[in-house]
């Protein structure tokens, strides 16, 4: 099973040495990584629920949450289009949050690479 706890909430990435690296950029998550730092909470054990609750609810407090819009779907299924006809497969929320970054010109910061180095026009920032 894989563990859904967030990397900087396990101590695996330093959040506030990246914000302070990136304090002049526009930093905001895309709505699909908001429902799976939710879906996190929800499956967490019941003694872990209310720490990782506050923890999530500060993050998503502090960004803006970016929704998937009709650009962004355009987006999407050119890229997904492009992987198929490559034989190519990617994460179904790997590709919306691709689409919304590239639909707002943003790069997207990751601690996954395989599924985001796919995908044309993206040169995702590995964390």
């Amino acid at each position: 099973m894989r563990n859904e706890q967030p990397a900087a909430e396990r101590g695996a990435f330093d959040l506030e040495s990246f914000l302070d690296k990136h304090a002049g950029d526009e930093i905001a998550l895309s709505a699909v990584t908001a429902s799976e730092m939710l879906h996190g909470v929800h499956r967490a054990r019941p003694d872990q629920r209310p720490r990782r609750d506050a923890f999530v609810e500060s993050l998503l407090s502090q960004m803006p949450v970016v929704a998937f819009d009709m650009l962004a779907a355009r987006i999407h299924a050119r890229i997904w289009a492009d992987l198929a006809s490559r034989g190519v497969t990617a994460g179904a929320h790997d590709l919306v949050i691709a689409a919304t970054a590239l639909a707002r010109g943003a790069t997207v910061a990751t601690r996954e690479l395989r599924s985001f180095s796919h995908m044309s026009g993206l040169a995702p920032l590995v964390l």
